[in-house]
């Protein structure tokens, strides 16, 4: 027994000493070279082109480190999964974005368009659900559109997604010529799936259709690290199934329906993190277990919120008794804790 468990650390060992570094650089990189180093050598010395061609050639505990050409964001969709993308307890597989941006939005052709109004233009995406509009990579403002009449009281510059389609209101008499719109075209930034022991570091994630980074399930001690998750069609983290992640330093705002949100029988931790609730809730729990700077968190349960509202205004009358009323409102002070 004690002969195998030695056997076993050798070959751990063994396996953590012949980790190596993957260097990727979406600019002066090709996908024929080996990513060895990050400066093109000699041979097929030097980076790798894309993501997807280092995850293909990488084994577990590698390190991905990519290449921050500003101005110059990686358009992938990229999967992590199984061993091969794992790493060890002292020695996570790696994917370091040295601030670098994964985008996922795409441009809007123009022949897609067509006219339903004035200054009123629509287009039908591939994928129906959870979509954003961009004006020269910023997320428009979006109309709150629910039948067809609310459609003519679109302010410019406004976008609606109504059946099935992108809603565009331009400038007056300007038409499409002059704005460079984009959507989320891809679907996900970064889908975590059945590894341990994985970080992901210092990278923006944007304009993807559903979120920016999606650790679906059986994804544990996985910690990610100084992520930036914006203007994603759903969520800009999800973590779901039974997966078991910290987010730390994360910056999250302007997704479509939560910052992060959970699910399944997940655990997810959050640390020193920004979480915007400016185009949708911080943080939509919908099942699991979240946990943000050492607090469990609840979502709030507005209807009993009100009921207790109600109920301390009323026991607030001439002669209530004070008990009554010191119970009803450590009851509301205990639903709305950690709600933010």
């Amino acid at each position: 027994m004690r002969f195998c468990l030695i056997i076993l650390g050798i070959a751990a060992f063994a396996s953590v000493a012949s980790a190596r570094d993957i260097y990727v650089d979406n600019l002066r990189g090709d996908d024929h070279l080996n990513g060895t180093t990050a400066e093109l050598g000699e041979n097929v010395d030097g980076p790798v082109r894309s993501i997807a061609k280092a995850l293909r050639i990488a084994c577990r505990g590698d390190r991905i480190i990519l290449t921050n050409n500003e101005g110059i964001p990686y358009r992938e969709s990229i999967t992590l999964q199984a061993g091969r993308h794992s790493g060890f307890p002292d020695h996570p597989f790696l994917l370091k974005g040295n601030g670098a941006t994964l985008d996922g939005s795409a441009l809007v052709p123009v022949d897609a368009w067509e006219v339903v109004g004035p200054d009123l233009y629509r287009f039908s995406p591939f994928r129906k659900a959870f979509n954003i509009l961009f004006m020269d990579d910023k997320p428009l403002d979006k109309a709150d559109i629910k039948t067809d009449a609310d459609l003519a009281k679109m302010e410019p510059l406004q976008w609606a997604l109504f059946d099935d389609h992108l809603y565009f209101k331009s400038e007056k008499n300007e038409g499409l010529g002059k704005y460079r719109l984009t959507y989320t075209g891809l679907t996900v930034g970064i889908t975590l799936y059945d590894v341990r022991f994985v970080e992901v570091s210092d990278l923006t994630v944007q304009g993807f259709q559903l979120d920016g980074i999606n650790a679906h399930d059986n994804v544990f001690e996985t910690q990610l690290n100084s992520i930036t998750a914006r203007g994603n069609g759903r969520s800009g983290i999800s973590i779901g199934g039974a997966s078991r992640v910290d987010v730390n330093g994360a910056l999250s705002g302007n997704n479509g329906v939560a910052q992060l949100r959970s699910e399944g029988f997940c655990r997810v931790v959050i640390r020193g993190s920004d979480l915007l609730d400016n185009t949708a809730p911080a943080i939509d729990r919908e099942g699991g277990r979240v946990e943000v700077d050492g607090k469990l968190f609840q979502p709030l349960p507005a209807a009993e919120v009100q009921q207790a509202s109600a109920e301390i205004e009323l026991a607030e009358a001439p002669y209530a008794d004070w008990s009554t009323v010191n119970y009803l409102e450590q009851t509301l002070e205990h639903l709305e804790v950690i709600t933010r």
